[in-house]
């Protein structure tokens, strides 16, 4: 393809990106004036996922300058360049040809790579080049191809650069392992050629094997800055803010780079930063290591959809003989999100330094760790004032005579999720589950010497308590909600062995000091029983009980009750202890059992910690800007916490666009609806930014910004938009207290529908707007279904207890129920048996009910992972249509897509997505 096709293809598809799809058709049948060829290749272009794909795996910037290759036929082999001899023709590249040539001034030999002057007219051509000259000439490092002059001969510019001996990295590698202390050597001259450059604003983006060249002395150069970025400096920065450089403009929608080794933010043809060469370090770094691409694939496609959703397989795994630091610094290099990465190729050097004397897979680093990224920043801020607040409440408590602060021990390294974690009985080994950077959750075994976790082959398993023997209480299969879950419980010696399956449905679990009976909490009918031993009921509540814990004298029981913390003596006298918390994250007995420690958050999700006596006193142990999350105490007094970051935001695809828009608003977002139009999205902010009692907002999906309605969780929008249901929640004094809430939409004031001591868990409007649907449980009772007139009147029960309601028919005659084993029912509202719905499978989420009310739409989550499957249901036949997938760019586990809300004709759509990452500490000192 000559580059001026190429140039007049891409100049349209970016035209054409900029029209509404349904404007397309008709620009480019203008545009390309009856070249039907021309035509037929924008249209080809713009039907895949991106250029990139279209481009298949080669330089991108390369696609059009590979015929100034194949064109370029007259030779200058044997003329000069003013003072330069040209020798012989070395290769030619996307950026032009490269010659071996004399310096008749010096006496040297030298490179130098010259565009045709064919092609040098090409405006956007000739920048990129005279850009390369400017910025390779900056640098000035052993590392980095050095630039000698720039120059033209008539209308053809050229380079002179050093000339080089030995070979490239791709050459030397041929598929197979480099030995260890060489890789690492390598990486190590990349990095410092790589810190040079980023600290002189010059991003490279197209760093591969392919512009490594090995000298014969073993060092390392990196060539071809063709595709570099001069970024413009940040104020303040320690880096030259005068140094002549130029931002690049790059167009939306180009992708720069080579697929695999592209950044996944230059794969989505994003605005890229120094850390996009982070990444492509990391991927030959692996290479170096592994002998093969850490992201392959049959085409460029799915290698960039490798790059986008998959992570390399692990190198111990492949049998490769890597240091556990090493392929922990390697892999922090390839985190999907740039702010997950090194932040800096001179923090990534001087890791690399620390392990060149590594030799083997259980070898330690003697090394600072290197600096992770702005939110590990804030974390370590964020350790120094727990520290300083620590000390100041000791002080204040006065239980100290003496005041020195409590030490802190990172015990876990990687990116995910801890479900639980517990001391062993010789109180020096620690279990806990987790589930590390996507993969699946299973448990794992540290020790404070050792910064290494070995796993031990439970996969899909959380932990819930250890006994003083050695034996393990575990739920198999968990299924998550929020910070909380419920599985099988099973028992598993420390040693190994299968577990053995006790009880189904078990929310929290914890041995007693004998190691052979079990305290447990678990569901049954919609209602939560506290049992010791397993049989016995202790109590009974309509609110979860995710954790619990058995007194040292195991005469009482601490536990979770909602929102509240409780104890109940063993003959079933209960006493609440604290409440009026907006979440409540962990609960232990302090090694005497005077007091019970608890994790808590008064608004959001960002707890402290607490301890409360017997008698309800309370008092603050520790207070940090993240959330705290509490996990157990050795008899010592050593603590185990969790410093956890979560939030949650907002993914919608509004009408006639072909692009979610991120709707995000505060820290902690819930979609609610979306009107039948999709131009109106309800939503909830339950965390920080949302208040104590949470806040209701309304936002069209057009991005304009959102609209407070009032406080509450936003329910529901009524058929005619006007008006929205809230639940407004008050937690103190106990038992909540719940109220059905109208609030205007435009003009008005709102308005409470009910007045009763039943906690409402969901509203939802008839088709009418007349009627509305209630989901709550009275107290002492189970979880049901009510309907309430609006005009007036009490709630009426219209389901049996453990039966809830999770849609309204578009006539208002049926609804779709779930009960206790979760199965979808079709009710007759006029009264009559469930009918149970043919096709669903289990874990079906109704989401809407179609237009035509033949049909529901069910949602299917990908196991634990951020990923979601919706489906079309006809009601008659059971017939499952797939109609969406959603695939995250990086799906992280426990971070799940809901709730979700859908127009009835399936077109808009709007769901919550989130991000929970949680660190394990040792903590000494607390009291």
């Amino acid at each position: 393809m000559k580059p001026e096709r190429w140039h007049k293809i891409e100049k349209l598809y970016h035209s054409a990106l900029e029209r509404e799809a349904d404007q397309r058709t008709d620009f480019l049948a203008e545009a390309c004036a009856g070249d039907d060829s021309l035509r037929r290749e924008v249209e080809s272009l713009l039907t895949h996922q991106s250029k990139a794909e279209y481009l298949m795996e080669t330089p991108v910037m390369e696609v059009a300058a590979k015929a100034i290759a194949e064109d370029s036929t007259t030779s200058i082999v044997g003329r000069n360049l003013g003072h330069y001899q040209i020798l012989s023709l070395l290769g030619k590249g996307g950026m032009g040809e490269v010659y071996r040539a004399r310096d008749t001034r010096l006496s040297r030999e030298v490179a130098i790579k010259i565009l045709p002057s064919e092609y040098s007219a090409d405006a956007d051509r000739l920048r990129r080049f005279e850009q390369e000259a400017r910025a390779a000439g900056m640098l000035n490092h052993p590392n980095i191809l050095t630039i000698h002059d720039i120059g033209a001969d008539g209308r053809a510019p050229y380079i002179v650069s050093e000339l080089l001996a030995g070979a490239t990295l791709r050459e030397q590698l041929h598929g197979a392992v480099l030995p260890l202390r060489r890789a690492i050597d390598y990486a190590a001259q990349i990095a410092r050629g790589l810190a040079a450059a980023h600290e002189k604003g010059i991003v490279h983006r197209d760093l591969k094997p392919e512009n490594l060249f090995i000298t014969k002395d073993g060092r390392v150069k990196i060539l071809d800055f063709g595709l570099a970025k001069l970024r413009r400096l940040l104020p303040g920065s320690d880096v030259d803010a005068n140094a002549p450089t130029q931002p690049q403009r790059t167009d939306s929608g180009v992708v720069m780079g080579t697929v695999g080794y592209m950044s996944p933010e230059q794969v989505r043809a994003e605005e890229v930063d120094h850390r996009a060469d982070i990444f492509a370090f990391g991927a030959i770094l692996y290479e170096m290591l592994a002998g093969q691409r850490a992201f392959r694939g049959a085409s460029a496609a799915e290698t960039m959809n490798a790059i986008l959703k998959e992570e390399p397989p692990e190198l111990l795994a492949m049998g490769h003989n890597v240091p556990a630091t090493l392929e922990r610094l390697m892999r922090h290099c390839l985190e999907k999100s740039a702010e997950d990465r090194f932040q800096s190729a001179r923090d990534l050097a001087f890791a690399l330094e620390g392990v060149s004397g590594s030799s083997g897979p259980t070898a330690v680093a003697q090394t600072v760790a290197p600096v992770r990224s702005r939110r590990r920043i804030l974390f370590l801020i964020a350790n120094i004032l727990l520290i300083s607040g620590v000390a100041l409440a000791a002080y204040i408590a006065g239980k100290r005579a003496e005041k020195t602060p409590p030490e802190f021990q990172r015990l876990t390294f990687r990116r995910g999720v801890i479900g639980a974690a517990r001391f062993t009985p010789d109180g020096h080994t620690l279990i806990y589950s987790a589930t590390w950077q996507g993969d699946q959750r299973q448990l794992y075994s540290t020790s404070p010497e050792s910064p290494e976790s070995r796993p031990l082959g439970q996969l899909d398993t959380d932990l819930l308590a250890i006994s003083g023997s050695g034996e393990m209480a575990i739920a198999l299969h968990p299924s998550h909600f929020g910070f909380n879950f419920k599985g099988t419980l099973a028992q598993m010696p420390l040693t190994g062995n299968a577990p053995r399956p006790v009880l189904q449905d078990v929310w929290a679990a914890d041995w007693a000091s004998d190691g052979k009976r079990l305290a447990i909490a678990r569901e049954i009918n919609g209602r939560y029983r506290l049992e010791f031993p397993i049989g016995t009921v202790l109590c009974e509540t309509s609110r979860v009980i995710p954790r619990l814990r058995i007194s040292p004298k195991g005469d009482r029981i601490a536990f979770e009750e909602g929102n509240s913390i409780a104890v109940v003596d063993l003959a079933g006298n209960k006493k609440t202890l604290s409440s009026g918390w907006n979440s409540t994250i962990g609960v232990v007995w302090s090694p005497g059992g005077d007091e019970v420690w608890f994790a808590a958050a008064e608004v959001g999700f960002n707890s402290a910690l607490y301890a409360v006596t017997l008698a309800g006193q309370k008092r603050l142990v520790a207070r940090v800007p993240h959330g705290l999350r509490l996990f157990d105490i050795s008899q010592d007094g050593r603590v185990l916490l969790g410093s956890h970051d979560a939030c949650k935001g907002i993914k919608c695809l509004p009408p006639g666009e072909a692009q979610e828009r991120d709707l995000s608003w505060l820290d902690w977002a819930h979609v609610a609806d979306i009107s039948a139009d999709g131009k109106l999205l309800l939503f909830s902010e339950s965390g920080d930014g949302g208040g104590k009692g949470g806040a209701v907002y309304l936002r069209k999906t057009d991005g304009s910004p959102a609209i407070p309605l009032g406080e509450g969780v936003a329910q529901s929008l009524s058929p005619d938009g006007e008006w929205a249901l809230a639940i407004r929640r008050t937690r103190t004094p106990s038992p909540v207290i719940s109220q059905l809430m109208l609030l205007p939409v435009g003009a008005g004031e709102s308005k409470a529908l009910t007045d009763d001591l039943i906690n409402w868990q969901r509203a939802m409007w008839f088709p009418d707007g007349k009627r509305i649907l209630l989901n709550g449980a009275e107290q002492g009772r189970g979880v049901r279904s009510y309907i309430l007139d609006i005009e007036g009147g009490k709630p009426r029960p219209i389901t049996p207890e453990g039966m809830v309601v999770r849609l309204v028919s578009p006539d208002g005659q049926w609804l779709i129920t779930s009960g206790p084993q979760q199965k979808l029912s079709l009710f007759p509202v006029a009264g009559g048996e469930p009918h149970l719905i043919l096709g669903q499978t289990d874990g079906d989420e109704p989401i809407q009910w179609s237009a035509d009310g033949r049909s529901i739409y069910v949602r299917q989550d990908g196991g634990d992972l951020n990923t979601m499957s919706v489906f079309r249901l006809d009601l008659s036949t059971g017939r499952r249509e797939l109609r969406k997938e959603y695939i995250p760019a990086d799906p992280v586990r426990d971070a799940r897509t809901l709730p979700m809300a859908m127009t009835p004709d399936g077109r808009s759509y709007a769901y919550t997505y989130g991000r929970n990452f949680l660190d394990l500490y040792l903590v000494k000192g607390l009291k």
